[in-house]
C-alpha cells in the first residue's frame, strides 16, 4: 500500500500538489486564527493584563501627526474652545485634590489615638494587655484548640526562662531603626554614625496645615533625652501646591510639593555626626617646615535630611540640588504615605515583602512583553535578523 501511495503521488499534477498545500497551509492558518481568538479573549479578560496594557499606554508619547495645521481656521477655532474647557477641568481637579488634603486632615485625627498608643508600647509607656497581644499566624489557625494550648503553654515556659536569663527589656528596642534598616530608601541614608543616635527615636508623626492655611505637612521625629543633642523633636516641613502652573496648565497632576525646610539641631559639643574632623599635612615653601592642620567637614549622615537645599525665590537650582530636593521630597513622601501608617510591618519585615512581591509581578510582565516581540519577530516573514542592529542581551548595559 505504501508503494501504491507514493506512485499516486508521483504522477499527480504539480498544480495539484500545490493546491493540496496550498489547502494545507489555509487549514493551519484557520487553526492559528482560532487560538489567536481564544488568547485574546483570555488576555482580555486578566486585569493585570489589562492593566499592564493601559499603563503601556499611558507611557506612549505620540508625535503631532500634522493634521492640526491642516485643519480649517473654524475648526481650530473650535479646538482652542475644548483647550478651555480642559483648563476648566484642571481647576476643578484642584479643588478635588484640595478637599482630598482636608479629609486626610480628618482622618488622621482618627489614626493619632492608634498611633499614640503604638508609640506607647514601642517606648514601654504602656503593656500590652494579653487580649491585646493576640495574635493568629496562618499556621496557628490550622491547628486544633488542644494542640494551641499545648504549644502556648510551651512557648510561655519558654519566654519565663528566656526572662530568667537576662533582663526584661523595655518596650520594643530599637523599633524605629529598624524600621529604617529595613527600607532601602531608608538606609541608603544611614550611616554606621547615625545608629546610635537613631536608637533614641521614639516615635514619627505627620502633622497637616491648619484649615484655610496653604496646603503643607510637618514630619516630626521625636526623641528621648540623649547625649548627642538638646532636641526633643527634629521636624521638616513640606509645602505643596494644588494648582495648575497659567504657563502651563495642561501638565497638573495632583499636588506637588515646591519646597521643604528643616531644623536647626542644638548638638552637643564633639557629638555632630554631620560633621567630621580630617587632618591635613602643609609645608611651608619658604622654610620647609612641616606642620598639622586639622579642619572640620561635612560628613554623610541621615542627619542632613533637616538641612535641606534652600529653593531661591527664582526657583532656579543647580543640578545637584535639584537631584538632592526630588530626592528629598520622594523620602518626605514615603515616609508620611508609608512608613508612619504601617511602621509595625516595616518593622518585622511583611510591608518590604509585598512591595517585593510588586516588583516581581512587574519584571515578569515586561518579560512576557519581551517574549512577545520576539515572538513577533521570529513570525514575520520580512524579518531580517542581520538588519537589527540591537546587541545581544548579555552585551547591553544594564
Amino acid at each position: 500500500m505504501a508503494d501504491i501511495d507514493n506512485k499516486d503521488q508521483a504522477e499527480m499534477d504539480p498544480a495539484d500538489m500545490e493546491d493540496v498545500e496550498d489547502v494545507e497551509e489555509e487549514e493551519t492558518g484557520e487553526d492559528e486564527n482560532s487560538k489567536a481568538r481564544q488568547l485574546t479573549v483570555q488576555m482580555m479578560q486578566n486585569p493585570q493584563i489589562l492593566a499592564a496594557l493601559q499603563e503601556r499606554l499611558d507611557g506612549l508619547n505620540g508625535s503631532p501627526s500634522g493634521y492640526m495645521e491642516s485643519l480649517p481656521k473654524v475648526v481650530k477655532r473650535r479646538v482652542n474652545a475644548l483647550k478651555n474647557l480642559q483648563v476648566k477641568c484642571a481647576h476643578i481637579e484642584a479643588k478635588f485634590y484640595e478637599e482630598v488634603h482636608e479629609l486626610e486632615r480628618k482622618y488622621a485625627a482618627l489614626y493619632q489615638p492608634l498611633f499614640d498608643k503604638r508609640s506607647e508600647i514601642v517606648t514601654a509607656a504602656y503593656e500590652p494587655t494579653d487580649e491585646e497581644c493576640e495574635w493568629k499566624t496562618d499556621e496557628e489557625e490550622e491547628l486544633t484548640v488542644s494542640k494551641q494550648d499545648e504549644m502556648k503553654e510551651k512557648a510561655k515556659l519558654e519566654e519565663e526562662k528566656k526572662d530568667e536569663e537576662k533582663e526584661n527589656p523595655k518596650g520594643i528596642p530599637e523599633f524605629w531603626l529598624t524600621v529604617f534598616k529595613n527600607v532601602d530608601l531608608l538606609s541608603d541614608m544611614l550611616q554606621e554614625h547615625d545608629e546610635p543616635v537613631l536608637k533614641h527615636l521614639q516615635d514619627i508623626k505627620v502633622k497637616f496645615s491648619d484649615p484655610g492655611q496653604p496646603m503643607s505637612f510637618t514630619l516630626e521625629f521625636l526623641f528621648e533625652p540623649n547625649e548627642f543633642f538638646t532636641n526633643t523633636v527634629l521636624s521638616k516641613t513640606y509645602k505643596m501646591r494644588s494648582e495648575p502652573d497659567e504657563s502651563d496648565p495642561f501638565s497638573f497632576d495632583g499636588p506637588e510639593i515646591m519646597s521643604c525646610a528643616g531644623c536647626t539641631i542644638d548638638w552637643t559639643k564633639g557629638k555632630n555626626v554631620t560633621l567630621k574632623t580630617i587632618k591635613k599635612k602643609q609645608k611651608h615653601k619658604g622654610r620647609g617646615t612641616v606642620r598639622t592642620v586639622t579642619k572640620t567637614v561635612p560628613n554623610d549622615s541621615f542627619f542632613n535630611f533637616f538641612s535641606p537645599p534652600e529653593v531661591p525665590e527664582n526657583g532656579e537650582l543647580d543640578e545637584d540640588s535639584e537631584a538632592i530636593l526630588a530626592a528629598d521630597f520622594e523620602i518626605g513622601h514615603f515616609i508620611r504615605e508609608r512608613i508612619v501608617p504601617r511602621a509595625v510591618l516595616y518593622f518585622t519585615g511583611e510591608a518590604i515583602e509585598d512591595d517585593d512581591d510588586d516588583y516581581d509581578e512587574e519584571g515578569e510582565e515586561a518579560d512576557d512583553e519581551e517574549g512577545e516581540e520576539e515572538a513577533d519577530e521570529e513570525n514575520d516573514p520580512d524579518y531580517d535578523p542581520k538588519k537589527d542592529a540591537t546587541p545581544p542581551a548579555e552585551c547591553r548595559q544594564q
